[in-house]
């Protein structure tokens, strides 16, 4: 599948080398929201260990590394690295996560009792008959329930167009609140303003994801300079 990209639209100041503000659609703003749901863990596996700001890592270490013995029954690890992100996956384009949890096991009694009973621990005895319930089945998920408004899904509106600033403020574009913001950056030469449209995949979402967690200048460090 082909990897998804969104479109934006960058203001810069060639002068001060700085990303003003960019002119984004709902598929950019629905992203930059969505970091506020995402899992601490999701973040860590995403970015990878060294992108992250202090001991966090650590804790992702020790969890990973930790003996499968040392779990109480009827858990595994992967509930806290790897919690669930299905609804980042299905409403937000730049996050194409495919590492779901690893789905417990369920069983039941080896002799097919019709009391129903059901456990996640094998070595369980079936309280009807005292058997063993170590006879696996197979849990099926429901029908998939599509939550897409009447639009076109996602968090925000897609009618109107978004001004993100370098520091991942959000608002509506107006005439007006575009030339204030000039103002208020001190552009006195327009000439030196440079518009440029780019493409933004999953590479530069995971930059602005790493970007967010160490800078308020969070445009200009991806789109501008290396991090």
């Amino acid at each position: 599948m082909a990897e998804s990209k969104v479109s934006l639209k960058l203001l810069i100041d060639t002068k001060s080398k700085t990303v003003l503000f960019a002119e984004a659609g709902k598929d950019f703003v629905d992203f930059i929201f969505h970091i506020l749901a995402m899992p601490l863990a999701t973040a860590i596996r995403l970015l990878g260990k060294q992108g992250m700001v202090g001991c966090l890592s650590n804790l992702y270490d020790s969890l990973e590394n930790l003996n499968d013995s040392y779990i109480q029954k009827g858990h595994n690890k992967d509930i806290l690295l790897k919690p669930n992100a299905a609804n980042l996956m299905t409403s937000v384009p730049l996050l194409l996560l495919n590492d779901k949890p690893t789905a417990n096991n369920f069983y039941r009694c080896v002799h097919d009792c019709s009391n129903g009973y059901v456990t996640d621990e094998p070595t369980a005895i079936c309280p009807s008959c005292r058997h063993l319930m170590n006879k696996n089945i197979t849990y099926v998920a429901p029908p998939h329930v599509n939550q897409k408004s009447n639009e076109d899904g996602g968090f925000v509106k897609g009618v109107i167009t978004y001004m993100v600033m370098d520091d991942l403020k959000v608002k509506p574009v107006s005439t007006i609140s575009s030339i204030t913001l000039l103002s208020e950056f001190n552009i006195k030469e327009i000439g030196a303003l440079q518009e440029k449209e780019i493409k933004v995949g999953m590479n530069e979402a995971l930059k602005l994801l790493k970007a967010s967690l160490h800078s308020n200048k969070v445009l200009t460090t991806v789109f501008l300079n290396d991090i």
